[in-house]
């Protein structure tokens, strides 16, 4: 029996435009130039306040601008998204066979068990962890260490993401990581970083 961690935006739902779409409303409220879409992409995954304040938000503005964002994705941005085709089967089987699966990410704890909710992916999860506003829980990292210690075991533990936060998040807590080609992230980055790449939903099942 594995225990295993999911990362939400670009390993288990394709987010991106709605994310993007929001972030260039609030880059816009700013005053700030739009990357292209493609430079926008990397802002799918990290925390949101580093991305804004490597985009020109000003470090003061930082907890405004989170806001402005979260105010347009909670009314739409949040269902300009839908799951990866086959990662609803990969889900059943593996929770079938007997392994614990759990959900981290960055995204807001409560917005992402709505999501899952939504496309009625949250019975696969025993729990679903994601970042709370009290600055306590935001990184990947402070998410997987609130996880693990709801767990009873911490054996046979593995990270499934699509970016190199979810790699480093993981090999903070010396959890290995499957990375997904599908997403968000550089494949190069999570390769040199030790994450085991996957690119296929035959391969991630394969490989968990």
């Amino acid at each position: 029996m594995k225990q295993i961690l999911f990362d939400l935006d670009g390993t288990l739902t394709d987010s991106g435009e709605g994310i993007m779409h929001c972030a260039e409303l609030t880059l816009e409220h700013y005053g700030l130039p739009i990357p292209t879409r493609t430079e926008m992409r990397s802002i799918v995954g990290p925390p949101l306040k580093d991305s804004f304040l490597r985009l020109g938000v000003p470090a003061s503005e930082l907890d405004n601008a989170v806001e402005y964002y979260r105010k347009h994705y909670l009314a739409v941005g949040q269902f300009e998204n839908f799951p990866y085709p086959g990662i609803r089967e990969v889900l059943s089987r593996l929770q079938a066979e007997g392994n614990k699966l759990y959900v981290a990410t960055s995204k807001p704890e409560a917005m992402s068990k709505n999501i899952l909710n939504h496309f009625d992916l949250a019975k696969y999860f025993t729990i679903i962890c994601g970042a709370v506003s009290d600055h306590n829980r935001s990184t990947k990292e402070q998410v997987i260490e609130h996880l693990l210690s709801q767990l009873d075991s911490k054996d046979n533990l593995v990270m499934v993401g699509d970016t190199i936060y979810d790699v480093k998040g993981a090999a903070y807590h010396g959890i290995p990581c499957v990375a997904v080609t599908w997403g968000y992230g550089v494949v190069e980055e999570m390769q040199n970083a030790g994450a085991t790449i996957v690119g296929s939903m035959t391969e991630l099942y394969n490989a968990l």
